[in-house]
This record gives C-alpha cells, structure tokens and sequence, in this order.
C-alpha cells in the first residue's frame, strides 16, 4: 500500500488501482483527489473537509464514496456522492480497502467553541488516522498518523501519544500551521521519539510517499 502526504492533514492511500483519500480539507492539494474511489472526513472543520472540491470530485467521479460522522454528512448534502454515517466501532469495506472506525469526540479546543464529533479510522489494520484528537486504537498499530501541531494540542501529549500507541512508524500530520522553525521542531521531537522507541517516526513532505508492508 502506498501513503502520500499532501498539505497539512491530507493523506492518500493506494492499492490494487484503488485510491482511498482521508480529510482533503482547504488546506491540502485539490489534486489529492483525482482518481479517487473513496472519501473518509474524520470531522467538519474547513481545514479537514470543503465541500466544493468533494462536489466537483463527484461530479468527475458520480460512484465516489464518502465515509464520515453525521455532523460531517449534514453540511454535504449538495454534493452528489454516496454518503455514508459511520459510528466509533463501525466497519466496512470500500473500494477494496478495509476500514474500522474509532473514536468520537474532537479534542477539546477554545472553551467558546462547542467540541464537534471526530472518528479516525484504522485502513487495513495497518494505518490508524485519528483526526483532531489522541484517542487510543484498543488494538496494535503499525502505521500511525500523528497530529504534532494544532491550537487544540501541545507537544507533550504528542510524544505521550506515540510512547502510549508505540507504532512500529509514525508519520506527521495537522503539520500546515507552521512555518519552518516549526516544522524544525517537529523533526526535533520525532527524531528524539524514533530514536527512543527505535522506531520510524519522521515527517513527509507535502507530495512524498511511502510504501507501507
């Protein structure tokens, strides 16, 4: 299975000619979804799902999928795809891709603001994307999608994160909020963390790939 990072907390996984798309929000690349079968949005913030670029990929693409939570699928009622409403213990195949989801809440993050639903899921029982949040996967990792900056966050609950799911690689993600300095940080930690847990904890470039077993 391949894994692509595009900007900020966009990934795109690929396999057997099936392309799966988790949070193409506004931040990310457009292009992360050509081609795509298959949506996850783990939450309704702008910068994980905008529902203009999932209606022109519909329109491209009119057998697209879209797996979400119902806060999510209550502002996508203009697109034309195949919506789904998925729940913390769902499972379901899409475009040949195995999928559980897990978790229900986003982080909480300014005290005004009301805290929305957030699944992550868990592809292939290889790679678990938690959306905005740390919840725990109940079952092994190998490949996990690290948030390492947000205004809903800081650093040490990054790195507790990691020593609590101990994936066999970690790559970053909810990375576009930071300049260069912080980008540097991010390194820094991850580096730190890989080292202790001997283990690959680094982060993608927008655009760089890699091949997961």
């Amino acid at each position: 299975m391949k894994l692509t990072k595009f900007g900020h907390a966009c990934v795109r996984l690929e396999k057997n000619g099936s392309v799966l798309v988790i949070d193409p929000g506004s931040f990310s690349e457009e292009s992360a979804l050509d081609g795509a079968q298959t949506v996850l949005i783990t939450h309704e913030h702008f910068d994980h799902v905008e529902a203009d670029r999932l209606r022109r990929a519909a329109e491209a693409n009119p057998s697209l999928e879209i797996w979400t939570n119902e806060g999510v699928a209550a502002t996508l009622t203009g697109v034309p795809a195949k919506i789904q409403v998925v729940r913390h213990g769902d499972t379901f195949d899409t475009a040949g891709f195995g999928v559980r989801v897990v978790g229900e809440w986003h982080a909480p993050n300014h005290p005004d603001m009301p805290i929305v639903r957030n699944v992550g899921f868990l592809v292939e029982e290889e790679v678990f994307y938690p959306g905005d949040a740390f919840t725990p996967p109940g079952v092994e990792v190998p490949t996990l999608l690290v948030p390492t900056n947000a205004p809903w966050m800081k650093a040490s609950e990054m790195v507790e994160y990691l020593r609590q799911v101990r994936p066999a690689r970690a790559f970053s993600t909810h990375d576009g909020l930071l300049n260069d300095v912080g980008l540097g940080l991010v390194d820094s930690w991850l580096g730190l963390e890989s080292d202790r847990q001997k283990a690959e904890m680094r982060r993608l470039k927008p655009g760089e790939s890699v091949t997961l077993p």
